[in-house]
């Protein structure tokens, strides 16, 4: 019988920003789906069905973004991505043989070969090239809670002079989730973990009941919560708001304190792609430049070494230290646990979230490390259990009202990341749109076939323009020239569209050409963004 004292609340944030260029055979920032899928989603969704087989209760929540929902469910991208995984199937059996002679090497490019056709098989044979339906089903099994995004990741506290976008991120994130999943979403996962006083009352009006919020966010609300974060908070408009736990986020996130920066582990930086002659990986990435295969065969090896000097990489002793860290992190928690039950009246739950992509994509271990952390919990002598948001909130339905300061998750606390100097030009020309689109919705209100397409679509370019992901790869300095391209060839697509539907000339060729690049909400109605909603 479980000795539980306390939760954890694992949540996975699941998210790429929109990337779909039919007008390209091979685009190279839809590699970035691509690896997300392989590295990442479905490791987990293997693990969710061994632990189901196996007969392991367990409950994780994840939030599945609009954004990455489309992705995984469009046809081309699905083709695509076939393509790419029998590309690395070709390239990791030609590796087996390079590496034939060199025993420890060539026990890696075998384990890449076989993982790489295990996901081809999980990817077509199990859930017939849409990944959607595997989270749909682990949720409908109870193992999963899924949780919405905003729309496109719109950063929604630089949106909040125009509530009407606002809502347009939330309503549309809502309906997603309706046409692909059973019933009503209970959370959101606002993008970027950025809130700000009111956003609540527009997530109460469509009837959500949680939200995450970074540490700060919680503990700088007025009243300050008597828990901390280790119970929810009540906005006054009815909606809960979770707070991260720092402890258990610096186990897993930390570079210096963290489990993904121990030496046994798979080195991220040094690829096959870069290490072997061109000629020899080109055939293989049908790039013009050097890409990351996911092949690595090194690992992290010391705090100051160089990527030449990586030792070799064996997995075998990564999956050792794998359940050493789970057990650690389940002991560091407990310690909590048992402290705070000395001072709370209630069950504590530790909020421990994190991007979904962390694990596999960047700490390759990570999916075992959930899985082994699962198995760990799932003991009768541990007195943790795994628990959703919702699930806490029914048995602890009367929570202290209070309410957060407007905050985010990234660097400082606040809109430093999305708001500073190689990013800030863009938000006049979005708040410009912004304007514009709400005009059209409320001035439109009984448009023919042909307006409507173009209404539509002029606000699926505002929404994509709107993703919080352009900034941040502007304020990160990574891949800057294709942010600044998709933020701008937006701007310009809306603000074309808008001269054509106030002038009446619809360029009905041109409009078709950007449904089929930008076909993100097939079953958009461009009037939320109207004023008299």
């Amino acid at each position: 019988m479980s000795k539980n004292q306390g939760y954890l609340s694992l949540v996975l944030h699941a998210h790429l920003p929109f990337v779909r260029h039919p007008e390209h055979d091979n685009f190279l920032e839809e590699r970035w789906l691509y690896e997300a899928i392989t590295e990442t989603y479905i490791p987990l969704i293997k693990n969710f069905e061994e632990l189901r087989q196996d007969q392991i209760d367990y409950k994780l929540t994840i939030s599945l973004s609009p954004t990455l929902i489309s992705m995984l469910t469009d046809s081309l991208l699905q083709k695509r991505y076939i393509n790419h995984l029998d590309q690395l199937i070709k390239l990791a059996d030609r590796e087996v043989k390079r590496t034939s002679n060199h025993s420890q090497k060539s026990k890696t490019a075998r384990m890449y070969l076989d993982k790489f056709k295990e996901a081809k098989d999980i990817f077509i044979n199990q859930y017939d090239k849409n990944l959607i339906t595997a989270f749909k089903e682990f949720e409908e099994l109870g193992y999963l809670e899924l949780m919405i995004c905003g729309a496109t990741h719109g950063y929604l506290p630089l949106m909040k002079e125009y509530p009407e976008a606002v809502r347009a991120q939330i309503e549309l994130a809502v309906n997603t989730y309706k046409q692909h999943f059973e019933g009503e979403p209970q959370g959101i996962w606002l993008p970027e973990c950025g809130y700000y006083p009111g956003v609540d009352e527009i997530l109460a009006d469509y009837n959500l009941r949680f939200f995450i919020l970074d540490t700060h966010g919680l503990l700088y609300a007025t009243p300050r919560p008597k828990y901390g974060v280790f119970a929810p908070i009540y906005t006054e408009s009815g909606v809960a708001a979770f707070g991260r736990d720092n402890k258990s986020s610096k186990n897993v996130w930390s570079a210096e304190e963290g489990y993904p920066g121990d030496y046994n582990y798979r080195e991220y930086y040094r690829d096959i792609g870069f290490d072997l002659p061109f000629d020899y990986i080109q055939p293989y990435i049908n790039q013009k430049i050097r890409v990351n295969t996911g092949m690595k065969y090194y690992k992290i090896t010391g705090e100051d070494c160089n990527l030449q000097d990586k030792e070799l990489y064996d997995h075998q002793k990564a999956l050792d230290r794998v359940k050493t860290h789970a057990k650690d992190f389940i002991e560091k928690q407990t310690e909590q646990i048992e402290k705070l039950n000395d001072v709370m009246d209630r069950k504590p739950i530790i909020t421990a979230p994190y991007d979904a992509e962390l694990f596999g994509h960047w700490w390759y271990e990570g999916p075992d490390f959930l899985n082994s952390l699962i198995r760990q919990l799932d003991s009768d002598e541990e007195i943790i259990d795994l628990i959703s948001p919702s699930d806490y909130l029914k048995e602890y339905p009367k929570n202290q009202v209070c309410e957060p300061p407007m905050c985010s998750w990234g660097a400082n606390g606040y809109n430093d990341v999305w708001l500073e100097e190689s990013n800030d030009w863009i938000y006049r020309h979005l708040h410009q749109a912004a304007d514009k689109m709400i005009e059209l919705a409320t001035e439109y209100t009984d448009p023919d076939q042909l307006l409507e397409r173009t209404l539509n679509q002029a606000a699926r370019e505002l929404l994509l323009a709107q993703s919080s992901d352009w900034a941040f790869i502007m304020k990160t300095n990574t891949m800057v020239e294709y942010a600044v391209k998709r933020t701008k060839s937006h701007i310009h697509r809306f603000f074309n569209l808008y001269n054509q539907i106030k002038t009446n000339d619809i360029d009905i060729d041109w409009l078709e050409e950007l449904e089929n690049k930008d076909n993100i909400f097939p079953n958009i109605n461009y009037s939320v963004y109207s004023k008299e909603n």
